[in-house]
């Protein structure tokens, strides 16, 4: 199986180190956020890895380079050009995914220990269009599910805003959603605009399309967005 690591944000929350470096490359413990997930996926045995750059993308071409990807078969989808977001970015690394069934996705600034293989075994055994990994975690945003955990709707509990088409009422659990997914590969299929967008209304649209969109709850084990200063010192206390 093969996966896919977003690291082309402008990491505009982790100022000022962004302002000179990629988000991917801030350091916990003495070891990148990006060298970090690397070795976590080299854990659950995967080792062939494209890795999208923008924000200083030579500073993650050349980190790469320098350390023979840790250990894994890494390539990079370059958008100097322009940021593409998750659905553009999943998009334009497409050709890598060719002749796989499923892969995983997931952020370059999340940090966590859930259990990756068994997310994935669920994932072959359901057999859905994509599991996403999810806690029972405060957040400002979460994803919705029906009684047969099945994706329909999003919402932003701050400025109340809710999405579909799916309708969020049914929803009988509300779910923060932690940036690790498990695809098949029909999802490109709904992947064809191109340019800049995110996953989250792809996923709403399947969805809508009778896809099944599942998830992982992973709320027993660690996970930490590390996406302020702040959240370097309480990553190097969970992730040494």
């Amino acid at each position: 199986m093969k996966a896919m690591i977003f690291a082309a944000g402008l990491g505009t929350r982790l100022q000022p180190f962004t302002l000179h470096h990629p988000k991917a490359l801030a350091m916990v413990n003495g070891k990148s956020l990006l060298q970090r997930n690397v070795e976590y996926l080299q854990q659950h045995g995967i080792t062939e890895v494209i890795v999208n750059v923008h924000h200083f993308a030579n500073q993650i071409i050349d980190v790469l380079r320098e350390n023979c990807g840790w250990g894994s078969n890494v390539t990079v989808s370059n958008e100097e050009g322009a940021v593409l977001e998750t659905g553009g970015g999943l998009q334009k690394a497409g050709w890598f995914f060719e002749g796989e069934s499923h892969f995983v996705v997931m952020n370059a600034d999340v940090l966590t220990n859930l259990p990756l293989s068994q997310m994935i075994a669920q994932h072959l055994e359901q057999q859905p269009l994509a599991t996403l990994a999810v806690s029972n975690r405060t957040s400002s945003r979460y994803f919705l599910f029906n009684e047969a955990q099945q994706l329909c709707g999003w919402k932003n509990i701050v400025t109340g805003e809710t999405k579909g088409p799916v309708n969020p009422a049914i929803a009988t659990a509300q779910k923060a959603f932690s940036g690790v997914q498990v695809m098949h590969s029909r999802m490109f299929d709904y992947l064809t605009v191109p340019g800049k967008y995110g996953l989250v209304q792809v996923y709403l649209t399947a969805a809508n399309n009778n896809e099944q969109i599942a998830y992982f709850d992973h709320s027993n084990y660690n996970f930490i967005d590390v996406g302020k200063p702040e959240s370097i010192e309480k990553a190097s206390k969970l992730f040494v």
